[in-house]
This record gives C-alpha cells, structure tokens and sequence, in this order.
C-alpha cells in the first residue's frame, strides 16, 4: 500500500513541509503504509502535448509512473492569482485519468491570503471528480501566518488539522479497498 505525497510546485518550501507532515504522521501512525514524495522540483517534467507518454523524458516518465502506481495521494499546492500553478495542471494532464480513478486524494494548500483556500473547493476537488477520484472531506489550507522565520509550521491548530487528513485518508483507503481499519486511539 503506498501512499504518494506531491509537491505540485517548482518554487517555494511551505508546500513540501506541509505535505511532508502528512506524510510523517501517516508513518508515525502506520508503519505498514509505504510513503513517498514526489517533489516537483527535483524533476524537468515536460509539458504534456498528448503524445505517447513512453516518447518523454525520463524525467517525466518517472513522474508519470510514480504518480501512476501510488495506491492513494496527498496533493499539495501554492495558490498563485487565485489558482494552483501550471506545474500541477500539467502533472495532471500527463496522467491518464484511469491511474486516479477509484484512489483517494487528500488535498493541502498554501498561499497569502485565508480566501485562497477556495481554490480547493472550487478547483481541485471538481479535477478529483473528473478522475473519479475519492475526496478525503477534510483538507489542509496553510496560511503564512502558519510558519516561523524559519519555515517551520507554529500554528497548533494546522498541526492538528494535518494530523486529522492524515488519518482520513488512510481510513478511507483501506475502507474502500476492504483492508481491516484500525482507529487510532487520539490521546
């Protein structure tokens, strides 16, 4: 079972520490659960023009497997304008929307402004319905507020809202792929 955190961003740290912390209270809490992140910015991922995705750089072949073989996601990106950026757009348009359908996502965000956080509502989560994709019901919005000087999450109540998409997203998983589930005691 494997659990994909991406970073859908080129530029900035926040989006990658905040999916990482998703990502370490799923391992704190479920070892048996196999994370990775896929950080966009370790990769030159060409822009999607409809070809044979084995005619692309290894780069993005690489991306398009990771993304393809992960059994359930944490996607996280920056608001830019009102919007998440190009380069998750184009990560998503290299997928064949097969590789998400029935999986679910689970969604973080983080940009300058508390309004941002729509860009979820009224953008990622009707993308995850055009994969047929199932939506944790909670999500992450992290505003700058949230981080110190040093870009370290201070805000206990964005702590506590990571730690609680992190259990949504595995109980649906193994929910709807028949895996025992096992409530985490909160204390």
């Amino acid at each position: 079972m494997k659990l994909l955190g991406i970073s859908g961003t080129i530029i900035g740290a926040k989006t990658g520490i905040v999916v990482r912390k998703v990502l370490d209270e799923v391992k704190k809490k479920h070892p048996d659960i196999e994370v990775e992140l896929l950080d966009m910015m370790e990769y030159d991922v060409q822009f999607c023009d409809g070809r044979d995705p084995s005619t692309y750089s290894e780069d993005t072949k690489t991306v398009i497997e990771k993304v393809s073989n992960a059994d359930f996601y944490i996607i996280g990106t920056p608001i830019f304008q009102g919007s998440f950026p190009g380069v998750l757009k184009n990560l998503f348009d290299l997928i064949h929307p097969d590789a998400f359908r029935n999986k679910v996502m689970g969604f973080v965000a983080n940009g300058g402004t508390y309004q941002h956080f729509l860009v979820i509502e009224n953008q990622l989560k009707p993308i995850a319905g055009y994969f047929r994709a199932f939506v944790a019901p909670s999500y992450v919005y992290a505003n700058y507020d949230h981080f110190n000087k040093e870009n370290e999450i201070v805000d206990a109540d964005l702590l506590q809202r990571i730690a609680l998409l992190a259990e949504e997203v595995v109980h649906m998983h193994r929910s709807l792929n028949g895996s025992p589930v096992k409530v985490m005691d909160e204390s």
